[in-house]
């Protein structure tokens, strides 16, 4: 383990003892569901569905045009992993530059390992994950914070002020799931908004409008009627580190447990 790994760590694990007993409850979309006193009627989730995605990349790009993020760069709010399970139980991920140009080969990037080749015959599985800002409803990046510049808006998104952000990085640190970074031109810590300057004006995300699959969705989790709420109460969904007791407000279909 390196030594940002090992700062990460620590700081959620400090995080997760300072958050009350209530956080760690499992997961309830249908308490989010309800609309209670002045709260906001709406609260943005968003659904993924693993069986649909193909590991395009152009979810990756599209999100990168959008938000004006060096192509180049391998900074990305949102991408996607391949996982490939091998029969004796060998788990295998990767995510060249963020998928940003898809899978081109069968070949495994382990990074300064090189490329693994994994034969046909030993695939159990493979499958791709696009992950994002989970828009947690108790985020651990808000409560470290020292200057206020990381908060969260009534209808539950998480953003970054710029204009108060130190670019301390404890907000990065904090996260358990790896999604914020340094914004090297801003200096200020950066992450997924779920397109908040879009879907405040009624338009989908990005990363949405670009899926070909309907792999990427997005919906009111406080309208019964919206097909991406109707999914989540199926009850057929999972997110990721439950445990943290971060209550994140992404949801996946068919999430495998070899997803972490």
């Amino acid at each position: 383990m390196n030594r940002r790994d090992f700062l990460k760590n620590s700081i959620t694990v400090i995080a997760g003892l300072a958050v009350p007993l209530s956080a760690l409850e499992l997961i309830s979309p249908r308490k989010l569901l309800a609309n209670k006193g002045d709260e906001s009627p709406v609260r943005w989730a968003f659904l993924v569905d693993t069986q649909a995605c193909v590991g395009c990349g152009f979810c990756v790009k599209a999100c990168k045009t959008e938000n004006e993020i060096p192509h180049e760069t391998n900074i990305t709010r949102t991408w996607v992993e391949r996982y490939v399970v091998t029969r004796k139980g060998k788990t295998y991920v990767d995510s060249p530059r963020g998928a940003r140009d898809g899978f081109t080969t069968d070949r495994v990037d382990q990074g300064e390992e090189g490329y693994r080749e994994v034969k046909a015959e030993e695939i159990e599985k493979a499958f791709f994950v696009p992950k994002l800002c989970n828009q947690c409803d108790n985020p651990a990046c808000v409560q470290v914070c020292p200057v206020g510049a990381t908060y969260q808006t009534p209808d539950g998104v998480v953003l970054v002020d710029r204009k108060h952000c130190i670019g301390c990085a404890y907000c990065i640190m904090a996260c358990p799931y790896g999604v914020r970074s340094f914004n090297p031109a801003y200096k200020t810590a950066e992450k997924c908004t779920f397109c908040y300057h879009r879907i405040s004006q009624g338009m989908k995300t990005a990363c949405v409008d670009a899926c070909p699959f309907g792999a990427r969705k997005i919906g009111n989790l406080r309208d019964p009627d919206d097909p991406v709420t109707k999914t989540i109460m199926s009850g057929r969904v999972g997110v990721l580190k439950e445990q943290y007791g971060t209550k994140p407000q992404v949801y996946y279909l068919a999430l495998s447990r070899e997803v972490k």
